[in-house]
C-alpha cells in the first residue's frame, strides 16, 4: 500500500464533519492502517481563519455571515481566512511527509499541472513570501493552500475555485490580502459559473453550473497522486468505513 494514494471523492460534508474525518484518518495513517490519503468533497458555506489570521479580516462581523448562512471555524492550518462553498473543489491530503514547505511547493506544482491540462497558465509566487502561497493566473488567486503537520503526517490543503460563488470573498480580507482579485476556473475559461454580483441580501450561489467539477476533480486526483511519486486508487467512503471508526465515517457519509 506504499505506493498508493487513496483518493476519495467524498461529495459534500459540512466543514466540523470534514474536520473530526481528517483527525480519524490521521490516526490511521499514522498507525500504518492505511496509506497516503487524499479527500476531494466539497462544503456547504463557510469561512476558515488559519493559524496567521488577524482581528478584523471578517470585515462585516460575525453575526452578519451567520444570518447569510456562512458558518466560521477557526482551525489549526496555516494561513488566514478564506472561503470555502459550493462548486469549490477542496482536497485533504492525509499524507506522511518530513519537510512541510516542500510539501506546500509540491502541491503548487501538482494544481499547476492540472490547470494546465484545462488550457489555464496558472504560477506560484512562493518567492514573494508566505502571504502569497496558492496557484496564481497572473495577479488573480485561483487555488489557496494551508496544511497542518502532527505527528509527521498532513490535514488540510487546498481549495481550488471551479465554478463557486465568488462574492463571499469580497466580504472578507480573503488570505489577508486586502486587493487580492481572485478567480475561479470559469472565469478563467468564460463559462458562466455561479453568481458573481449582487446584493448583500442575496443567498451565495450553488454553484456547479458550469458542469466542469467532475473533470476538475480527475485531474486534481491525477496530478497530486503523481506529484507524490504515487499510484491513484480510487476508493470510497465505505471502504474507509473497513479503516477507521465505522461511526464516525458513517455519520459523515449520512451527512454528505
Amino acid at each position: 500500500m506504499d505506493s498508493e494514494l487513496w483518493v476519495c471523492d467524498a461529495g459534500t460534508i459540512e466543514y466540523g464533519s470534514a474536520l473530526a474525518l481528517q483527525e480519524r484518518l490521521r490516526e490511521a495513517r499514522q498507525a500504518e492502517l492505511i496509506p497516503d490519503v487524499m479527500l476531494l468533497l466539497e462544503h456547504p458555506p463557510v469561512y476558515t481563519r488559519g493559524r496567521r489570521s488577524e482581528p478584523g479580516e471578517l470585515t462585516m462581523g460575525v453575526d452578519w455571515y451567520r444570518a447569510k448562512g456562512i458558518e466560521i471555524f477557526d482551525t489549526r492550518r496555516g494561513g488566514k481566512v478564506t472561503y470555502h462553498g459550493p462548486g469549490q473543489l477542496v482536497g485533504y491530503p492525509i499524507v506522511a511527509v518530513d519537510d512541510v514547505v516542500a510539501y506546500v511547493r509540491l502541491l503548487e506544482r501538482a494544481l499547476i499541472a492540472a490547470l494546465s491540462e484545462e488550457g489555464i497558465e496558472a504560477r506560484a509566487r512562493a518567492d514573494e513570501g508566505p502571504a502569497f502561497t496558492g496557484v496564481w493566473v497572473e495577479e488573480r488567486k485561483l487555488a489557496s493552500i494551508g496544511v497542518h503537520v502532527a505527528g509527521g503526517v498532513t490535514t488540510h490543503g487546498f481549495a481550488v475555485n471551479v465554478d463557486n460563488d465568488m462574492r463571499p470573498f469580497d466580504w472578507v480580507v480573503a488570505c489577508g490580502l486586502p486587493d487580492v482579485p481572485m478567480t475561479s476556473v470559469a472565469a478563467e475559461k468564460g463559462i458562466a459559473a455561479a453568481p458573481s454580483t449582487g446584493g448583500p441580501g442575496e443567498p451565495v450561489g450553488p454553484g456547479g453550473a458550469s458542469g466542469l467539477m467532475p473533470c476538475i476533480r480527475k485531474r486534481v486526483g491525477f496530478a497530486v497522486a503523481q506529484a507524490l511519486g504515487r499510484r491513484q486508487r480510487l476508493v470510497s467512503l465505505e471502504r474507509l468505513q473497513h479503516q477507521v471508526s465505522p461511526a464516525e465515517v458513517g455519520a459523515v457519509s449520512a451527512a454528505g
